[in-house]
């Protein structure tokens, strides 16, 4: 059975912007008025960035796939939800993260948390495309992605290095945030062609 995708769009943006409250929440005044009083912060501040980037990236590209899908079903309902556990899982490792400057243990669990929600977005993908069939716009635009297996080796890779220097690992995350810091061109480039008939 298919269901209308209006509240999947709309559930997910709500936690979503729930999700980057939380985090910004974690960034704790100090208590004194001066700039050597912001210098514990830095850590904290920097995972802050590095996060909301990644929910900003992970919410553009929902937005950007569930465009071109007609409806939904059921499985597609438990694998965005699955999507979304993982994505709620951000906030506290970084404040974790942040709050232990960078060390090895926090360090990788924040690698693990994205490398899970990148896999979980991965499903989301496939069970959209599965719904959609082989000849929709979906299926189309998104069937080859190299950039996401890309993204999980790098994951893979960062967590492994965690165990020699933590803060390699914290760039390799930025790399992988840097790939995906532009919306899915594909989408783009289909939805400005003036001769498709966009699914909705």
């Amino acid at each position: 059975m298919a269901f209308g995708k209006s509240r999947v769009e709309a559930f997910s943006d709500g936690v979503i912007a729930i999700i980057i409250t939380i985090m910004v929440l974690e960034l704790k005044v100090p208590h004194e008025d001066t700039l050597a009083s912001l210098k514990p912060l830095v850590p904290v501040f920097l995972s802050y960035i590095l996060s909301f980037v990644y929910v900003g990236i992970y919410w553009n590209n929902h937005h950007h796939m569930m465009h071109i899908v007609r409806s939904v079903n059921g499985k597609i309902l438990w694998a965005n939800l699955h999507l979304l556990f993982w994505l709620s899982l951000i906030p506290f490792v970084t404040g974790w993260m942040g709050e232990n400057h960078f060390t090895q243990i926090p360090v990788v669990c924040y690698g693990v948390t994205l490398a899970m929600t990148g896999f979980a977005y991965t499903i989301l993908q496939t069970m959209l495309i599965k719904h959609s069939g082989q000849q929709s716009l979906i299926a189309d635009v998104l069937g080859s992605d190299w950039k996401s297996m890309g993204s999980v080796l790098v994951y893979i890779v960062a967590i492994g290095l965690s165990w020699v220097s933590p803060v390699v690992s914290f760039v390799l995350y930025g790399v992988v945030a840097a790939m995906w810091f532009i919306p899915d061109k594909r989408i783009e480039n289909k939805l400005t062609d003036d001769t498709l008939k966009i699914e909705e």
